[in-house]
């Protein structure tokens, strides 16, 4: 049987994190990737004279770059890593699950040839649900991730989420509205069994 390789994208706050955590365990993937921790991997490798792109937040852009071509040229050199990451479980025939907001639709270049390869993107239709997962992810992280450096850019944040949103609906991704983790779940959960099982009847 072909290793499974689950994409979950979507804007920083809509829940890839648990949600990804808790697909894979139901699933028996353990190998779940963050693409937020490869940046960290890669800070440390290339200091921001070489690299500057990472040394931002995803959600932000040095002056005069629009936001989405700065968080493009971010995820370009993210991505790199994450190819490498996916292309070494494939070859040694290991499921994985990659979550992060550098999970855009047409951007990771995956072979569907070893690995049954699903994706989707998530989201958070409603605003204020949206700012509420701020103080979730403050409290969780012990205040390593301050609830106020999201929400005063949650107008930005919001912006990529529709960007990743149009881009799935490009390339035909399936999007999950992210307001009920156990629906969202099932729904992933779902897919990548439906998709496991249309490949096994071709």
């Amino acid at each position: 049987m072909k290793p499974v390789i689950l994409l979950i994208g979507g804007a920083t706050g809509t829940g890839k994190s648990t949600v990804a955590s808790e697909v894979g365990h139901r699933l028996g993937i353990n190998r779940v990737t963050c693409t937020d921790v490869v940046r960290q991997t890669l800070r440390a490798f290339f200091p921001p004279a070489e690299m500057p792109s990472i040394h931002r937040s995803s959600f932000d852009a040095p002056p005069g770059q629009p936001l989405v071509e700065a968080f493009l040229d971010q995820t370009r050199e993210v991505l790199v890593a994450v190819e490498a990451a996916v292309s070494r479980a494939i070859l040694e025939g290991w499921s994985m699950v990659v979550e992060g907001v550098h999970v855009v639709p047409g951007m990771l270049n995956v072979s569907t040839t070893d690995a049954t390869v699903v994706e989707c993107v998530l989201t958070i239709e409603a605003e204020a649900i949206h700012a509420d997962h701020f103080w979730v992810r403050d409290a969780s992280s012990g205040g390593e991730r301050p609830v106020n450096k999201y929400l005063d850019r949650l107008d930005d944040i919001r912006r990529l989420q529709e960007y990743l949103v149009e881009r799935a609906r490009d390339y035909g991704v399936p999007v999950f509205e992210n307001s009920n983790k156990s629906e969202t779940v099932g729904a992933v959960i779902e897919l990548v069994l439906g998709s496991e099982a249309e490949l096994e009847t071709v």
